[in-house]
């Protein structure tokens, strides 16, 4: 089985290296189809499959083949293996999954299980559907940083020059939600212009964001974006030394984030779609979604509460922020604009680092 580490304080949700991750697409794509359902997932849920997926691979009698990357690049993988799927299910976060299904990457399956999803947070087709609900974050190294940011303005700070890293918006969800948070704050000019003032104080940008908690942990790098689940995992029970924290756009303002879920779709196509149509049953299943608050998340199910002691870390988290509405079919007219602004504006002819899997 490909399960991820759980002992993760070296390499905490790292990306796959390529050629690992070509070579596991390779032996899921020689797999019988009887013995392996192959399962591309942005990083941040490792836990929750090393928990749950024994279960199913035992009953089904299937492998369960796991391909882990930032967001974008999930579905980029997909979208190059279009007219010959190796994947069966895959696992993103918007607005990459609307891409998904713009680019005919989904196969609309209504699962059993969706009924409980709220309308606004899943496909009218079936196309996907929420699987763990989250909210988008920063994080800090609370053993370095003793002076906690509280708005945008205090990132720029001559304290965190060289010190703030977050993850490249055209690979991963979480750094397309940087652009997002901050345009929905500022205005499109405006963020766009905060965005290049902080780049004189950014290290480089990662290829997906799990990594980022690692590089904060051993002080590489002291703020970083994240979402809220992954970093209280990582904190909890990957050992790091890490705090997500939630930035207000001025002083005296409310602290202010929004939604970015785990969303989950069967992939058109697919070598083994008789089990991934099960395995989306099974990981949106009752048992299933009970186990989401174990790591930090929130079921996708209005049916399942969000309860014990990390349901309520969540909940204590998230106390006093402010959550705005996101239009996500604004952002997927934007995002080729933004990621391409982004390049040319905030990046320019630096020459610095976009897709840093592992720090030199």
């Amino acid at each position: 089985m490909n399960h991820t580490n759980s002992h993760r304080a070296g390499f905490a949700r790292k990306l796959l290296p390529i050629a690992a991750a070509a070579a596991l697409l390779g032996a899921a794509a020689s797999a019988h189809a009887a013995d392996a359902v192959v399962l591309y997932t942005a990083d941040g849920l490792e836990n929750l499959y090393k928990d749950v997926l024994p279960a199913f691979e035992k009953k089904e009698g299937v492998k369960v083949n796991i391909v882990t990357a930032g967001s974008g690049e999930v579905v980029n993988r997909a979208n190059v293996e279009k007219d010959s799927p190796k994947a069966d299910v895959i696992v993103t976060l918007p607005p990459f999954i609307q891409t998904a299904q713009q680019s005919g990457l989904l196969q609309p399956y209504q699962s059993v299980n969706y009924k409980n999803v709220p309308t606004i947070a899943k496909a009218t087709d079936g196309s996907w559907a929420t699987f763990v609900n989250n909210y988008f974050s920063f994080a800090i190294n609370p053993d370095v940083v003793k002076n906690e940011p509280k708005t945008f303005a205090d990132l720029l700070h001559p304290d965190y020059s060289g010190k703030v890293a977050y993850s490249n918006p055209a690979t991963a969800g979480d750094g397309m939600a940087v652009i997002i948070l901050t345009t929905s704050l500022m205005g499109e000019d405006k963020a766009f212009d905060y965005l290049k003032k902080l780049e004189q104080s950014a290290k480089f940008h990662t290829k997906g964001t799990g990594y980022l908690d690692v590089l904060l942990s051993r002080n590489e790098i002291a703020v970083a974006n994240g979402d809220l689940q992954m970093d209280l995992d990582d904190a909890a029970n990957g050992g790091l030394s890490l705090k997500p924290i939630f930035l207000a756009a001025d002083a005296g303002g409310h602290p202010t984030t929004f939604q970015l879920p785990y969303a989950i779709g069967l992939i058109k196509n697919g070598p083994n779609q008789a089990e991934g149509k099960k395995l989306v049953d099974y990981l949106m299943s009752t048992d299933v979604q009970s186990k989401v608050p174990d790591i930090f998340g929130i079921p996708g199910r209005t049916d399942v509460a969000l309860t014990g002691k990390n349901g309520e870390a969540v909940k204590q988290a998230i106390q006093g922020v402010k959550l705005i509405p996101v239009d996500w079919n604004q952002v997927m007219a934007k995002k080729a604009d933004w990621t391409a602004r982004w390049k040319n504006e905030v990046i320019g002819s630096s020459g610095k680092q976009l897709e840093v899997v592992k720090p030199k």
